[in-house]
């Protein structure tokens, strides 16, 4: 016969218990069963693992389980265990050991809790109604996967008016929308979780919820009262606090912060708002006046800074009240008019006690009380004004003279008879008109020389005038000849031509009109001109004479530029040539005397103010200046004419380029000067070159010469080349008899 293996294996029954089993016997929990087991008692089971022994135990025969505490699935919701099946007489297992668990089955016994209460939430006023607010939330201790003994709902049990909540969420909303912060700020809800989805039997928890109102700005300021009064004194200086209003605000915070700001009444006062209390302080802007006006109403408006645009339908958000300021008296100084000070005219020749002008003063007071003058005598030292104490008139007390002082300012006090406390000042500008009394002066004594054939029409000096007097009065300065007593002036020699003003100084270009006298100074009332002295020189002997008369007038007198060029230069044209011959028959002589080194210098004479003429200049002796031309020994040549006698003044340098080059570098120089306007100016330039291989070529010096040039056609240049040609015709002859 054949053996067949048999399959064995547990045979299982669902195992739960139900927590929080109350009654006496243990509570079958299930069985465990081998399919080896036929009945016969043969089998034991065991059981261990969490619990057996203790809280589990089993029948060895028929392997029955059962509990024998009260279990409570919120604490352990399953045990895990292990079965064993042995042979009872040889204890050899039968099955191998197997797991199995043993659940803990559920029952409603735990309520809904809110673990995170209380709870503190806000809402602003005025929400509309369903703004969320918050969220609560309970939680339940039973099995969520096994009836609904963990399914919550919520609703509110206190604050239903105001608020609800979604019951399957928690969340709180608002329930009405006009919530009012100044009316109550907060609310206190109960809020209550059930379970068993809120079914009957189900249980329950609560919580409290706190919610706060926040402000919002739907308050506009108010004043308490629509009137204040206030007192201030006159005498009070600008910027003096009058007092203070506030306008209070429903709302909270910033919603409180207002300016305020002046709708009647600024012309004297002014308000600001205190930032720390917003109070609004009203103070002064302008000197008040109590005999002017003695009550003020000055409307004071409240407005806030941070108006919400949502609630502007609500109203305006500003407010005003009125402040009312009584000027109280006091007593006051006197008051000059105009008060900004007087300007006063006289003419210098006034005579003393004549009236210079009048100074008025009164007391602003309602009493009007009398004012006295006087003059504070530390602005007038020397007492030439008065002033009459009552009238207030100032006369003059010394003689005036303009020339010395042209303006006097005085300061005038002005006091209350009964009260030499009540004191005011005022400036008096006292003007001295001009007359004419000082005669015109000449800037310096004039020497004038001229042919005795000269011209008519020529130039014969410039004259420059200093006039003392104002001439703003448009008085104007003539200058003409007249016959002093003892001379014969016949028609007159000189005429004034070409009158201008420039330098602070009259200018005047006397040109002859004959050569038959004379003329002296000359004294006309109130003007002095003229000349000293006018020479009549023999021009035919005395050329060097009529150059340094030239050359002196123009030194002396600043003569313009047109009239010098129209003087000066056909003669310096005839000369440079004439000089530049005698510097060509030198150099190819080769003759070279050795002469001290002299250095190069500039000859500016400037006039810049209205001082003395030439004593103003500084740059050099003045005496030298009028004897530069003066040559003992050109006069001293009476045996006949000879080089000798030239002027000394005649030299020029050997290499005419460096001579050339020198102009030039000065012509660059006084126009690269920006420290003088661009006018037409003279100037004259003394060039004295070192190492000149001509070196001088005066005529002192020249004792002989060896040039072969003929000096004939000097005689047809004219009677002023005269005496030049017999200087040198001579010469040549010399020459060519040697």
């Amino acid at each position: 016969s054949s053996l067949e293996r048999v399959k064995r294996g547990w045979v299982w029954n669902q195992f739960f218990v139900v927590e929080e089993y109350t009654g006496t016997e243990p509570l079958y929990v299930g069985k465990i069963h081998t399919d080896s087991d036929e009945g016969e008692g043969n089998i034991k089971y065991s059981i261990s693992g969490e619990g057996a022994g203790s809280i589990f135990i089993i029948d060895e025969l028929t392997g029955d389980i059962h509990a024998t505490e009260r279990l409570d699935r919120e604490e352990k919701a399953f045990y895990t265990l292990r079965a064993q099946a042995r042979d009872r007489l040889s204890n050899d297992p039968l099955e191998p050991e197997s797991e199995f668990v043993i659940k803990v089955q559920d029952i409603n016994d735990s309520e809904p809790k809110f673990l995170e209460g209380p709870y503190i939430g806000s809402v602003a006023e005025l929400s509309p109604i369903g703004t969320s607010v918050m969220k609560v939330t309970a939680s339940d201790a039973d099995d969520p996967t096994y009836g609904s003994s963990a399914r919550v709902v919520y609703s509110v049990l206190d604050g239903e008016k105001f608020f609800t909540v979604d019951r399957h969420t928690g969340i709180i909303m608002t329930a009405v929308a006009d919530l009012d912060r100044e009316t109550q700020d907060r609310y206190e809800l109960v809020v209550k979780a059930t379970d068993m989805a809120g079914q009957m039997g189900g249980l329950s928890g609560s919580t409290t919820v706190t919610i706060v109102i926040t402000d919002v700005n739907d308050n506009p300021p108010r004043f308490p009262q629509k009137m204040y009064q206030f007192s201030v004194s006159e005498g009070a200086a600008v910027g003096t606090a009058v007092g203070r209003v506030i306008a209070t605000d429903a709302d909270m915070g910033e919603n409180t912060d207002m300016t305020y700001l002046i709708k009647d009444g600024g012309e004297l006062f002014k308000v600001t708002t205190d930032a720390e209390t917003q109070e609004a302080v009203v103070s002064i802007k302008k000197p008040l006046d109590f005999e002017n006006k003695r009550t003020h109403n000055v409307v004071v408006e409240a407005v806030n800074k941070h108006v919400d645009p949502r609630f502007v339908d609500l109203g305006s958000f500003r407010d005003q009240t009125i402040v009312r300021v009584s000027v109280s008296d006091i007593d006051e100084p006197p008051i000059f008019q105009p008060a900004e000070g007087t300007i006063m005219e006289v003419q210098e020749d006034t005579k003393v006690g004549a009236l210079v002008g009048v100074v008025a003063a009164r007391d602003p007071d309602v009493k009007n009380k009398p004012v006295r003058f006087s003059i504070d005598r530390a602005t007038d030292q020397d007492m030439i004004f008065h002033i009459d104490p009552d009238s207030g008139a100032i006369t003059l007390g010394k003689i005036l003279d303009r020339e010395t002082a042209g303006w006097h300012n005085i300061t005038v006090k002005a006091v209350e008879a009964d009260n030499h406390t009540m004191v005011s000042h005022t400036l008096v500008s006292i003007r001295i008109l001009d007359v004419n009394d000082n005669p015109p002066e000449l800037a310096t004594p004039y020497e004038a020389s001229i042919c005795e054939d000269a011209k008519p029409g020529q130039t014969l000096q410039t004259l420059r005038v200093y006039f003392h007097d104002d001439n703003a009065s448009g008085k104007k300065l003539f200058i003409s000849t007249a016959p002093r007593s003892g001379s014969v002036l016949g028609s007159g020699l000189v005429t004034v031509m070409d009158r201008f003003r420039s330098d602070g100084y009259f200018r005047f270009v006397c040109r002859t009109k004959t050569t038959k006298t004379v003329a002296h100074s000359s004294i006309w009332p109130i003007s002095l001109v003229g000349f000293k002295n006018v020479q009549i020189l023999d021009c035919a002997h005395h050329a060097d004479a009529k150059t340094q008369n030239f050359k002196r007038n123009i030194s002396d007198t600043g003569v313009s530029t047109d009239t010098f060029s129209a003087i000066i230069f056909p003669n310096a044209t005839v000369l440079v040539f004439v000089l530049l011959i005698l510097t060509l028959k030198r150099h190819r002589k080769g003759q070279r005397i050795a002469e001290d080194e002299e250095d190069m210098r500039d000859n500016v004479i400037k006039y810049n103010d209205e001082g003395g003429g030439e004593q103003d200049t500084q740059a050099y002796d003045m005496s030298a200046l009028r004897n530069l031309y003066d040559f003992p020994e050109a006069k001293s040549c009476d045996s006949g004419p000879d080089i000798r006698c030239l002027p000394q003044w005649i030299q020029v340098a050997a290499d005419f380029s460096l001579f050339k080059g020198y102009i030039r570098k000065k012509v660059e120089q006084a126009d690269a000067d920006l420290s003088v306007p661009p006018y037409d100016s003279f100037q004259t330039y003394a060039f004295e070159g070192t190492s000149s291989p001509a070196l001088s070529l005066s005529s002192i010096h020249t004792l002989s010469t060896t040039s072969e040039q003929d000096f004939s056609y000097l005689s047809d240049w004219g009677p002023r080349f005269r005496q030049l040609a017999g200087y040198y015709a001579p010469g040549k002859q010399e020459e060519e008899g040697s």
